[in-house]
């Protein structure tokens, strides 16, 4: 009996972040009587000492893989050849030498590593395909990035890529903007579910902060249009976020794992607690998870505009409203809320064909104070005494079916299932007014998807699929007198009863034309339906229903060249299109000051296309740098104009003269932008990455004359200094946009004053600014990490652009995780 141990130095980059020279031990313990029964794997992160789960282990030249369950644990039955590769993304591949292997288990500890361009299999798309073979450009977060970060929401975990630019009308916003694109032209998906419903808003969104990032085990952002895989409203990029699964127990022990989190943060006083549970059995496995979110009103830095001080606000009581002076002006009042989520998941497989999987997913927040609205004033008063969002629900449930099997129409079989209800609600009240208006929306949206996937040969692989999505609207209004207490019935904000449905069929084909050379194209037809009935009883429309049928056709094309294994080029051309949808066409509010939006049932699908090239190179294994252009093309593009409604160009709501707009099919749109980053890797456990993002977009005026597009922010980036040795983490960073001038603010930008800083003629804009942030975390025992936290240690008082609520001043944030 004896134990063959390997120990080397290696230089490793930790997850895109983290860099270490370090010895790494590799104990190899095999049964020398390998045909006995099953040798097992057990493989670690070489600086966590935490399983790496879905780590692929093989035998060069064969087609034996296997996959390492959740403990990061796999079971070999035989050995064959010389040697065993053991890979991971994000970590270096490392190939073991088989000799002298006699005990039960092997322990591997994988160095982390992202300074890499080597083929694996992604969650970025829908489709089982590898990342080395899409000419898209994609970027990617892994557990370990969320552990690490901590990010309070799941629009800051996006944030964090560096490559995602984040709007926030609300402490409980977040409204991702992806070159030039936002809302209801940006898709997201939860494990492959589209979350974009039929009344996803041209204005800002918060609907992605319902998605827990505590419970996200992978995040995948595609840049470009992915409608041919995803259809309606993926022009400017697809978000996919891949929640936490339960993986099967590879031997008679049930598997069982759980991670029990407490963060605090000083800038709002968050609160955040959350517990996950995971047990694996032989054919059944189950996941838990739990988190609770409390968050206090949001202190500002103290170094910045005067204009975004908040020096007073309105307190309502049995007296009526009453504007009372901050006593604290860089306390933002109000804008705290709490939220809730839930996940439940249940896996069978009972066999190697076919696997089920249901899960259930709740998401709940408090009431959300509008904070951009409420610091709105009007004759040099506060313009609200009341304006929040009701509590945001979201509820899923959803079925996924797998089927492997040699068919003759194809090799695996995937089948989505899934309800969404969507719950939200507005509430505004002018101040000193009586009356208060309620607004209560509610979605429920139905979906089904059939993915086929199917090798051809060698060189051939077909993906195609169909997919059908319903969506029923319920919208209710009402009128309540504060003094009274008595409710009427008010004018809805959407048609009551209305619906949206999309069916759709798809082909993809990847052709490996050679060793370094692979084309990709695909092909969707879409054929969407809007049947909305209008109630006339509050306003005086000129039509009685909405009733749209028509269909779109997209497509892409695509090519990855890789000279060698330190080169990589891709381009792509790609179609996308957004059919509208009931808040296109039937909803009323108010979009801007002394103006207002009013149902248009005329409209049609916009369409963009787009071109995209993109190059990887790798220097060494301490250097990469990447970068991707694009341009993007918008035609046909819905956009708020001038209308008339019986003859009249303006009409009374909310108490004002308000002009009347709708939206219309009346323009044409161009993005152009680059994104580039770097990852540098140096002696002594030291590293250095940076990103940097540009775009720049116009769009066409009613008079021929071009604006400003509004989510084409600034410029904008992130850089990072990493430090790692064992059991320690740490990450000195800065964060950083560009200005936006008046000139170069969109026109319905221009106009909210309130929300902007002065320049030097008296002009709104969007100043520049910087943040420098440093983070660590420390592993105290194999089962308890501490995280600790400065963010904008220089208290700089900024806000990113477009967005209502200043951003965080000096921030300690402080976090426990126990796992076991």
């Amino acid at each position: 009996m004896n134990i063959l141990v390997y120990e080397f130095f290696t230089v490793s980059f930790y997850s895109n972040r983290y860099y270490l020279l370090k010895t790494g031990v590799f104990m190899l313990i095999f049964n020398l009587f390998s045909g006995l029964h099953a040798q097992e794997i057990h493989i670690l992160d070489a600086i966590t000492r935490n399983p790496v789960g879905s780590a692929s282990v093989r035998m060069p030249g064969s087609d034996y893989l296997l996959y390492t369950d959740y403990k990061g644990r796999v079971a070999v039955d035989e050995v064959m050849g010389d040697t065993l590769m053991v890979s991971s993304i994000g970590y270096r591949q490392t190939t073991l030498p088989v000799t002298n292997l006699f005990q039960d288990s092997m322990v591997v500890l994988l160095q982390p590593d992202p300074v890499y361009l080597d083929p694996v299999n992604i969650g970025a798309n829908r489709l089982s395909q590898q990342e080395a073979n899409l000419p898209n450009k994609i970027s990617r977060l892994h557990r370990q990035d969320v552990l690490f970060q901590q990010p309070q929401t799941s629009a800051d975990l996006l944030g964090n890529t560096g490559e995602v630019f984040i709007q926030k009308s609300q402490q409980s916003g977040g409204s991702p903007m992806i070159r030039g694109f936002a809302t209801n032209r940006v898709l997201i998906t939860v494990d492959d579910i589209r979350m974009n419903s039929a009344i996803f808003r041209s204005g800002n969104l918060q609907n992605v902060i319902s998605i827990d990032p505590l419970a996200t085990n992978d995040v995948s952002v595609l840049f470009g249009p992915g409608s041919v895989i995803y259809g309606s409203d993926a022009i400017g990029g697809v978000m996919n976020f891949q929640t936490l699964t339960p993986l099967l127990s590879s031997s008679g022990t049930p598997l069982v794992k759980g991670n029990v989190l407490t963060r605090w943060s000083s800038a709002n006083q968050e609160k955040t607690g959350h517990f996950d549970l995971s047990i694996g059995l032989r054919k059944w496995a189950f996941i838990t998870s739990v988190s609770g979110n409390d968050f206090g009103d949001l202190k500002m830095g103290k170094r910045g505009p005067n204009e975004y001080l908040r020096p007073e606000y309105v307190v309502s009581d049995l007296d009526g409203d009453v504007i009372r002076p901050n006593d604290d002006p860089y306390k933002q009042v109000p804008s705290a809320y709490k939220q809730i989520n839930l996940m439940q998941k249940v896996f069978f497989q009972p066999n190697d064909r076919w696997s089920f999987q249901y899960a259930f997913h709740y998401s709940n927040s408090s009431d959300n104070p509008r904070y951009d609205n409420l610091i709105r004033y009007r004759s040099d008063q506060l313009r609200w005494a009341e304006w929040y969002y009701g509590p945001q629900q979201w509820v899923m449930n959803h079925v996924k079916l797998i089927h492997r099997a040699s068919t003759g129409i194809y090799d695996e079989m995937k089948i989505n299932i899934a309800h969404q209800y969507f719950k939200e609600s507005r509430h505004d009240r002018p101040f000193a007014e009586e009356e208060k208006n309620h607004n209560e929306e509610r979605v429920n949206a139905y979906s089904l998807n059939v993915d086929f996937y199917k090798r051809l040969g060698v060189k051939h692989v077909i993906n195609y699929g169909l997919e059908s999505v319903y969506d029923k609207v319920g919208s209710t209004g009402a009128l309540e007198n504060m003094v009274t207490g008595l409710s009427e019935e008010g004018p809805t904000r959407y048609p009551d009863g209305s619906s949206w449905s999309s069916h759709a069929a798809f082909v993809t084909h990847e052709y490996q034309a050679s060793n370094k050379m692979v084309l990709q194209s695909g092909l969707r037809y879409n054929y969407f339906i809007v049947d909305a009935e209008f109630n006339d009883t509050f306003y005086p429309f000129p039509f009685e229903r909405a009733d749209v049928n028509t269909g779109a056709l997209t497509g892409s094309a695509g090519i990855v060249y890789t000279p060698g294994n330190k080169w990589r080029v891709q381009s792509n051309i790609s179609t996308g299109f957004r059919a509208p949808n009931i808040d296109d066409i039937g909803k009323v509010f108010e979009s801007t000051p002394g103006s207002v939006v009013v149902p248009n049932p005329g409209l049609s699908a916009e369409y963009a296309t787009n071109v995209d090239l993109g190059f990887a190179k790798t220097f060494g294994e301490i250097f990469k740098v990447d970068a991707t252009g694009f341009y993007t093309y918008l035609s046909n593009a819905m956009v708020r104009r001038d209308f008339s409604l019986n003859g009249q160009t303006e009409m009374e709501y909310a108490g004002e003269l308000s002009t009347i707009q709708a939206i219309q099919n009346a323009a044409n749109a161009k993005v152009y932008g680059v994104s580039a980053g770097v990852q540098l890797l140096m002696p002594n456990g030291i590293g250095f990455s940076s990103r940097f993002n540009y775009q720049h977009g116009t769009e066409e005026l009613d008079n021929g004359d071009t604006a400003p597009l509004r989510h084409a922010g600034p410029w904008f980036g992130i850089s990072r200094l990493m430090y790692a040795a064992q059991r320690f983490k740490a990450e000195l960073y800065a964060v950083y946009n560009g200005e936006v001038s008046n000139d170069n603010l969109a026109p319905s930008e221009q106009e909210k004053t309130y929300m902007y800083a002065t320049d030097e003629n008296g002009n709104p804009y969007s100043p520049a600014w910087s943040t420098l942030n440093a983070r660590l975390l420390y592993r105290v025992t194999d089962f308890l990490m501490l995280n600790v936290g400065v963010e904008n240690i220089t208290d700089k008082m900024y806000r990113t652009y477009s967005s209502g609520i200043v951003s965080a001043g000096r921030n300690y944030v402080l976090s426990l995780r126990a796992s076991f």
